[in-house]
């Protein structure tokens, strides 16, 4: 089966005897996702949570499935608290024969996840978080009200299931066209009952506590947690990244719950960093020797990053911290490649060397890595990722997915003679860019190693 196909649907037994309801797509190392509030797999596979789907199952074998009490898996249970959902999970593995996977816990079934990857340390060989917690995350006394306002929304779900799906809409999924909350209302509606729903939820917000079993997780942790999400707390995924010994913590900007909504290059990038997984042959990005066909005998614009200091940041930081940074910088970098049709070449250790058919197309990916670092660096002070990128423009020497010659090392050349936070590009860029809209400010002619005559250098000026 190829991943453009819907997977079939096929069963499992929990241990309790309740039907489990599975889908998988994909080749290569399981990927394990547990479902998140409520979900149907008959419609997993299709709109936007299908393209987000599909995209995880590029390069491993994702394995989805239905909670009891939702989708097609069986309804008419009693218990649906966590350590039974947990169940759900362990009959999925077991049925399926996987030794060991990397399991991504999706917020309201995040709790099980943990407790899961608690119980059974040698069937987890990598974890994600997304929107978790471990802890109920609306507590009596709450300032805010919101203890109030969630046992209302609990009531109006369990009354009245259509109205409170509306209601939970606000929560989840923000910005919602009209076309989007009919289709998200009509999913919620045909994934569960209300009562199951309201349960779910319940347990949720005030009656889970698996805080001992996070503090025994060894396996490398990815959280991911949008600032401004309404459903879930920021704090709440900060804590279980907290309590995780072997943990990465990523805070991300948006305010939708849905992970499959708003920024979600930003998710599957910092998965797919976390997973190992070389994006240069995904859809994402132009294939090299996809590129190379294409720009046989033409031009290209050549882009080189560096991060600045990353020796000593070794040395200062440490192996992991500092390594975090770097996959700031790849996830950075890579999102704005993609955005705008550069292709990959390699990565070079402290940065990454890309191609583009277009100079204008290579100016702004620049300009849109910078204003990204920025606007990371703003919101983490205390670990600052400062990048250099330089850019020419000529007729490399193509070799396998690789590019050589002059014009490569020029550019090269010039992303080491850039400052910290500054583009600099080659006056051939400058002319192929004449007339676009992009600022620059002459450099001093400049003394490159290797070059027998001075180089004519451009600052670009990528501040808003």
């Amino acid at each position: 089966m190829t991943i453009d196909d819907t997977p079939r649907i096929q069963f499992a037994t929990a241990e309790d005897g309740v039907r489990i309801a599975y889908t998988t797509a994909g080749d290569g190392p399981p990927l394990v996702m547990t479902p998140g509030w409520v979900t149907h797999q008959e419609f997993e596979w299709q709109g936007p949570s299908g393209k987000f789907n599909r995209r995880l199952a590029q390069h491993h074998r994702l394995i989805l499935y239905d909670g009891r009490g939702t989708g097609l898996s069986d309804r008419g249970v009693a218990d649906v608290s966590l350590r039974e959902r947990a169940k759900d999970l362990a009959a999925v593995i077991e049925h399926l024969g996987l030794e060991r996977v990397t399991l991504y816990g999706v917020s309201q079934s995040s709790a099980a996840a943990l407790y899961y990857a608690a119980e059974h340390p040698d069937r987890i060989e990598r974890l994600i978080l997304y929107s978790p917690f471990c802890h109920s995350f609306l507590e009596k006394g709450d300032e805010a009200g919101r203890d109030a306002l969630g046992r209302a929304l609990i009531g109006l779900i369990r009354a009245e299931w259509g109205v409170g799906a509306k209601t939970t809409l606000g929560f989840i999924h923000p910005d919602a066209d009209k076309e989007e909350e009919q289709e998200t209302l009509r999913y919620l509606r045909q994934s569960s009952s209300g009562e199951i729903a309201a349960r779910i939820l319940e347990e949720g917000m005030f009656d889970t506590d698996v805080r001992e079993h996070v503090t025994r997780i060894q396996a490398p942790a990815l959280v991911l947690h949008r600032r401004q999400d309404n459903a879930v707390p920021l704090e709440a995924g900060r804590e279980v990244a907290s309590l995780l010994p072997n943990a990465r913590f990523l805070p991300l900007e948006g305010d939708h719950h849905l992970q499959f909504y708003g920024d979600t290059e930003a998710i599957l990038h910092a998965v797919e960093d976390f997973l190992d997984v070389d994006r240069v042959s995904g859809p994402a990005a132009v294939t090299a020797a996809a590129f190379h066909q294409a720009t046989a005998g033409l031009p290209v614009t050549i882009l080189f990053t560096d991060m600045e200091g990353s020796t000593e940041l070794t040395s200062r930081l440490g192996d992991s911290p500092a390594q975090e940074l770097l996959r700031d910088h790849n996830a950075i970098v890579r999102e704005a490649l993609a955005n705008q049709g550069g292709t990959e070449i390699k990565h070079t250790g402290d940065g990454i060397m890309a191609s583009f058919q277009s100079a204008s197309l290579a100016l702004q990916s620049a300009i849109e890595m910078q204003r990204a670092f920025a606007e990371r660096n703003e919101a983490r002070p205390d670990a600052t990722v400062r990048v250099r990128i330089g850019l020419n423009a000529g007729e490399p020497v193509r070799e396998q997915d690789d590019l050589f010659g002059t014009s490569v090392q020029l550019a090269r050349r010039i992303c080491d003679r850039a400052e910290p936070e500054q583009i600099l590009a080659s006056n051939v860029v400058r002319e192929l860019v004449a007339g676009k809209g992009f600022l620059f400010a002459e450099q001093a002619e400049t003394e490159l190693r290797g070059f027998e005559d001075p180089v004519r250098l451009f600052q670009v000026r990528w501040s808003v």
